[in-house]
C-alpha cells in the first residue's frame, strides 16, 4: 500500500498523550496533510496528569471533540486516506473491535475500514489480559495494524525524546513515509 497523502489523528486516554504531541509536530513539519484530530475528553484527563498541561496540537491542524457528529469525519465520504489512534485506549479499542461507534473516534475508524483504508492504533497498556489481546487480534484480522507503543532499544536511546521518536518513526514507517527520527536496525555498525 503506498503512503498515505492526508491522515486523520486521534488522540484518547491511554498513557502517552505524548506520542501523539511528536508524531503531530513531525507532521506539520513534513507537510503531512492531517485532516484534523479528535481529542477525546479522558486524553485531555491524561495530559494534564502526565505532563501538567493541555494537550500540545500544533495551530494548523483543526481540533475535533470527540462527540461532534458535525465534523466531516462522522461520514465515510468525509474520511481520508489513513487514520492513527495515539495512544489507543483499550476503552477505544474494544469499542472498535466489536463495531460500537459511540463517538467520533469509534464512528471515523468504523468508516476507515468500511472502505479499506489503513488504520494505526498504537496501544499503551500492561499487562495484557486476555480480552485485550483478543480485541488486538480481532482488529488485526479486519487489516488494522496494531502497533504498541514499546520502543526498541537497538539505536541506543539516550533520553526519553529518543524512545518517544522510536514510536512515532514507527508510524511514519506504516504509512510509508520515510524519516529519521530513531537508527533503524543495522543501519549503523553497532559494536558488541
Amino acid at each position: 500500500m503506498p503512503g498515505c497523502k492526508d491522515i486523520l489523528v486521534a488522540v484518547t486516554g491511554a498513557s502517552g498523550v505524548v506520542y501523539a504531541e511528536r508524531f503531530l509536530e513531525i507532521a506539520v513539519q513534513s507537510d503531512l496533510a492531517v485532516k484534523g484530530v479528535i481529542v477525546t475528553d479522558s486524553a485531555l484527563n491524561v495530559a494534564r496528569i502526565e505532563l501538567g498541561r493541555n494537550l500540545r496540537v500544533p495551530s494548523q491542524i483543526p481540533i475535533f471533540q470527540e462527540k461532534d457528529f458535525t465534523a466531516p469525519f462522522a461520514s465515510s465520504s468525509g474520511v481520508p486516506g489513513c487514520m492513527v489512534i495515539v495512544p489507543a485506549s483499550m476503552n477505544t479499542i474494544s469499542k472498535i473491535a466489536t463495531g460500537l461507534q459511540d463517538n467520533l473516534v469509534t464512528r471515523a475508524a468504523a468508516s476507515i475500514l468500511r472502505l479499506g483504508r489503513r488504520l494505526i492504533v498504537v496501544p499503551r497498556e500492561t499487562p495484557l489480559g486476555v480480552a485485550e489481546l483478543e480485541n488486538m487480534v480481532k482488529l488485526a484480522r479486519r487489516g488494522v495494524i496494531v502497533l504498541p507503543a514499546s520502543p526498541g532499544f537497538y539505536g541506543k536511546p539516550r533520553s526519553i525524546d529518543d524512545l518517544i521518536d522510536f514510536i512515532a518513526g514507527k508510524i511514519f514507517d506504516v504509512l510509508g513515509i520515510a524519516n529519521n527520527l530513531y537508527d533503524h536496525w543495522m543501519t549503523k555498525t553497532h559494536p558488541p
